[in-house]
């Protein structure tokens, strides 16, 4: 079951860290948010995996994925939470270049062109990465419904997927931590 403040109270204790970072979105930041120190946690990833399977549109999600490396233990754990609520449910991870053998794919996993997925993230800034996999995922055929994140930093990521349609849904965002988003253009 998901509890949001066992996940901000884990996130204080393992992965909210202060000083001067720079994020994958090349902004610097005074904070930074380690989400691998609570996907690669047992209950870290229990809590994330519950939490996120709460958010999908079941009824219209056919499997969930995200970009490689960040996204895969989120998808393992989205995809065992699911088997232990009896949804079917399946995953798929986004590379961010092809292996440059065999098939060359960018999307592995068992998705079909045609299915309707979601895109799973630990923290999103702009949604640079997830936007990447997006592109990707579309590109191979298939229909992104809705992004799904652990933490929102509320630095434009929400904005950036409305521009292409898509829904943002977060468990927390760093308001949560007492954190005053930044203002946005």
């Amino acid at each position: 079951m998901y509890d949001k403040q066992a996940l901000c109270n884990l996130f204080r204790e393992r992965a909210l860290k202060f000083g001067n970072f720079t994020l994958a979105s090349g902004k610097q930041a005074t904070y930074y948010l380690d989400g691998k120190q609570i996907t690669l946690h047992s209950k870290g990833l229990q809590l994330v995996s519950e939490g996120l399977l709460d958010l999908i549109d079941l009824d219209n999600i056919q499997a969930v994925g995200g970009m490689s490396i960040g996204a895969d233990p989120i998808v393992a754990g989205v995809l065992a939470a699911a088997a232990q609520r009896g949804r079917d449910l399946l995953g798929f991870l986004v590379r961010k270049e092809s292996k440059g053998h065999g098939t060359n794919k960018f999307v592995e996993g068992p998705l079909v062109p045609g299915m309707k997925v979601a895109i799973v993230e630990d923290v999103v800034t702009t949604g640079g990465s997830s936007l990447l996999a997006v592109d990707r995922v579309q590109d191979f055929g298939c229909e992104v419904v809705q992004v799904l994140a652990i933490i929102d930093r509320m630095e434009g990521g929400a904005k950036n997927f409305a521009a292409r349609q898509l829904p943002l849904k977060s468990l927390l965002t760093i308001q949560d931590f007492g954190i005053t988003p930044p203002v946005v253009d």
